[in-house]
């Protein structure tokens, strides 16, 4: 008996035209999942799922990683109060990606750095050779203050 939800993955008519949830997860067991603004679209964040953070964000209706860093669970927001609620979830075509749409309590952010959008540098491209790439910030000030919010708490991420 598994003790996931999930079907058994059978044939790509299954996976790809069927009804029956069977998510492909990596090597690592992880799926790729892609958190973005239910109101306005915005890419917040990409995170990754194991068997039981995909059950529940199901269960639940708040979004649940697995923190490859820390190799532990990980609910959003049970740190700083900015917890993501699912307003949708959907699943790729072939099963191996998720993309939650959310509603994020209290300032809407969702990066642990402190802005809304884990996404807040670009990448400047074109014909131009550059000696050295230079990020630019597209989000000018942090809508939290990370010290504030996480305090002693872990730090999410390690170099």
């Amino acid at each position: 008996m598994s003790d996931t939800p999930f079907a058994k993955r059978i044939s790509v008519e299954q996976i790809e035209e069927g009804c029956e949830l069977a998510p492909k997860f990596d090597e690592h067991g992880l799926i790729a999942a892609v958190a973005t603004d239910a109101k306005s679209g915005d890419v917040l964040m990409l995170g990754y799922m194991n068997a039981e953070a995909l059950a529940r964000t199901i269960e639940t209706g708040e979004a649940h990683y697995w923190s490859r860093s820390r190799k532990i669970l990980w609910h959003k927001g049970a740190t700083s109060g900015l917890v993501q609620k699912i307003v949708e979830l959907r699943i790729d075509d072939d099963q191996d990606a998720v993309w939650l749409k959310v509603k994020v309590a209290g300032s809407g952010a969702s990066c642990h750095v402190g802005y809304m959008s884990c996404f807040y540098r670009s990448i400047p491209t074109g014909d131009k050779p550059t000696p050295e790439i230079k990020l630019e910030f597209q989000e000018k000030s942090k809508t939290f203050d990370p010290d504030e919010v996480y305090g002693d708490a872990p730090n999410p991420t390690k170099l």
